[in-house]
Formats: C-alpha cells, structure tokens, sequence
C-alpha cells in the first residue's frame, strides 16, 4: 500500500527520574544506572517525498539545534540509508519542529533522531528487526536506543542495556527549563565522584504513585550538584518545584538544566505550571503526563 505522506513522527521529552554514575570505562565513557520515562510534550519529524534528502528545522528553538550535517536527524537518515540503502525508495525532505530547548537534559538530539529512525523503518512494509534498529541507533548516541523505544526504562552501561518496565504508575509531570544551554561535558568534569553505589531495585510490579515515590527517595541524580555548580539558578528551580503544593519529587534531569515536578494528577501538574510561569514568565514551562 503506498504510504500517505506527510508522515509524521513525535520525539518526546525524555526525563531521567534518577541518574546514577557507577563508574568510568578504559574508552572514558561513563557507566550509568537510570530510570527514565517519557513526557508527552514533544519534537515533531515530518516527511515528504523529494528528489534528495534534505533537513529544515522550525520552532522556538530552531536556531539553536541547528540544520547541517551535524544535526543528529541528518546522521540518522544517513545511518539508515547507509544501513538499508534499499528500504527507502524515495528522497525526504524532512522538517524537524522543534519544540524542546536545546541541551536541556530532556534527549532533544537523540530523540529526535530515534523519531527519525522509526519514521523511515515505517515507510517499508517489512518490518525492521528492533534489534537491528538499537544497534544502529546506539551508533549515533548513548540516549538514542531508549529513546527509540520512548517507554519507562531502566537503563544500565552507557545506554545500550534496557530494560522497558511492564507496569508503571499514572503520573503527570511539569518541566521547567530557564533557556540557558547546559553543556553535558561541563558537568561531567565538575563531577567529584565518578564510582558511585547503583539503584536500588525497582519494586515489580510498580503500578502505584506511592510506591515510585518510595523508591525515588532512595535515589539521587549525581550529575545534579555539578549542574548548580555551572548554574545555581538549577538548585532555585528546584525548591520551589519542590515548594508547590502536590509534588511528590522535585529533580534536575540528565545534565540539565531542565528540571522536573511529579504530580498525581493532571490539575495539580497543570496548577503547578502556572504558579511556576507566573514567578519565571520568561523561562519554558510545561505541564504534560507521563506517557
């Protein structure tokens, strides 16, 4: 049947819960421990036939993720065609709205190349093996294979160890990003400790708020200290997400410097998002389930 385009694909919002540095490898990647969910708030990739391929991008936040040859989408439709050059039989021009801040600890970059990924396996009627496709996506970043799957997971090693979580609570959550790039390299060389004890084990089957919230308090993210230390405005943004009335955790997520409130409901989470615009009117504010 021959595919209906524009085709579009979302890259949602990734959050690490918690994030814990265990160690560093010969290669001098880090070995990381984390629980990560998925916001329903969102990059958007959409496709149409062309001559060639070619990458435009739009939004509130076009001009910082950039359009050539580095951006993660143009590597990633590279990647593929390099992989499968005959599973595509035609050039995309692909337009990448992009709705989520820049180097902000939410996975813009790898989400959005991971869209890009499923997009082109779907326009091909066989179906890709997953295993396939992770290995390529691993290839063009750490964060990339989970968000390939864009499901609650636990991840292990440098991203490549997964494991999606069969049951999860409902939960809603706001995000919180004062528009000022936090750079990953930076934090992780203001990192005091780089071999630090793991996650305790999850609760199976984790399907209520509270539960998660227990398990949380034993958790931590260890690149949070670091972050306040390049922008203290991150720990700020913190006690008073933690401050406001229903939130059940208050954390910085991945490098920063987005931080994030859990809630129980839709109305608390909306109600926090706009106390928290009212005090920051000029800061990104989000308010979106957990998905």
């Amino acid at each position: 049947m021959p595919t209906a385009f524009p085709v579009i694909e979302t890259a949602p919002a990734k959050v690490n819960l918690a994030l814990h540095v265990t160690g560093r490898r010969v290669d001098g990647y880090h070995e990381l421990e984390s629980l990560v969910v998925f916001a329903d708030v969102a990059d958007e990739i959409v496709a149409t036939p062309a001559r060639r391929d070619a990458l435009r991008v739009t939004g509130p936040f076009a001009d910082a993720a950039g359009s050539g040859d580095s951006n993660l989408v143009s590597r990633a439709v590279a990647a593929f065609r390099a992989r499968w050059p005959d599973r595509v039989d035609t050039g995309l021009e692909i337009e990448l709205r992009k709705n989520l801040p820049v180097a902000a600890g939410l996975g813009g970059g790898s989400a959005d190349a991971a869209a890009a990924l499923r997009l082109l396996a779907g326009l091909d009627p066989e179906p890709l093996p997953l295993a396939d496709l992770a290995e390529l996506a691993l290839g063009l970043g750490a964060d990339v294979p989970v968000c390939l799957l864009s499901r609650p997971c636990e991840i292990r090693g440098v991203g490549e160890i997964l494991h999606p979580l069969q049951d999860f609570p409902e939960l809603h959550m706001v995000l919180v990003n004062p528009l000022r790039p936090v750079v990953t390299a930076d934090v992780f060389r203001r990192l005091q400790s780089r071999t630090n004890p793991g996650m305790p084990a999850l609760p199976t089957p984790l399907t209520r708020p509270a539960q998660l919230g227990i398990w949380l308090a034993e958790t931590r993210n260890d690149l949070e200290p670091p972050a306040i230390d390049l922008l203290p405005l991150i720990g700020d943004l913190i006690a008073r997400m933690g401050a406001v009335d229903g939130c059940m955790l208050a954390r910085m997520s991945g490098s920063g410097g987005t931080v994030f409130g859990l809630f129980g409901s839709s109305a608390q989470a909306h109600n926090a998002a706009h106390a928290l615009r009212a005090h920051w009117p000029t800061f990104w504010v989000a308010a979106a389930p957990v998905i």
